[in-house]
C-alpha cells in the first residue's frame, strides 16, 4: 500500500484489502477457499467470544510483525466491544512475547485506532480475515 496519505490510511486499508480479497476469491483454487473458510470459522464466538479471539489475533498479528493483520484485529476488536484500555493491554502483551521489535508495530496499531477512533470511514468488512 505504498503510497498512503496519512489522512486515509483506514479507507484506503478497506478498500484494497476487499479488492483483494474478491480479486483473490474469484480463483477456483479450493485451497485458498478452504483456507479462508477455516480462518473465519475459527474466529466465529465459540467457548471463547469474538472479543477475546480478535484479541487473541491482534497479540499474535503483533509477534508475527504483520501490519495489515494488526490494523485488521484493531479494527475487529474496536467491532467487538474492546475499549482502548483493553486495546492497550493487549499491546502489551504482543510487546512483552514479540520484543522490542514489535515497537514500530505498535506505533502503527496506535495511530490505525486513533484514526478509527476519529471516525474515518472503511472499517474493514468482518470477513474474510486478514
Amino acid at each position: 500500500m505504498s503510497g498512503d496519505t496519512e489522512g486515509d490510511r483506514v479507507a484506503q486499508f478497506s478498500a484494497y484489502r476487499k479488492r483483494m480479497n474478491e480479486r483473490i476469491l474469484a480463483e477456483p483454487n479450493q485451497v485458498v477457499r478452504r483456507f479462508i473458510a477455516l480462518d473465519t470459522q475459527t474466529y466465529q464466538a465459540g467457548a471463547l467470544d469474538l472479543k477475546t479471539k480478535e484479541l487473541l489475533g491482534l497479540v499474535a498479528s503483533m509477534v508475527l510483525r504483520c501490519d495489515d493483520c494488526i490494523s485488521y484485529h484493531v479494527a475487529q476488536c474496536k467491532d467487538a466491544g474492546a475499549t482502548r484500555e483493553e486495546l492497550f493491554e493487549t499491546f502489551s502483551v504482543g510487546l512483552v512475547v514479540g520484543g522490542s521489535i514489535v515497537i514500530p508495530h505498535m506505533r502503527r496499531a496506535v495511530d490505525f485506532l486513533d484514526r478509527l477512533e476519529q471516525g474515518e470511514a472503511g472499517v474493514p468488512a468482518a470477513h474474510p480475515h486478514d
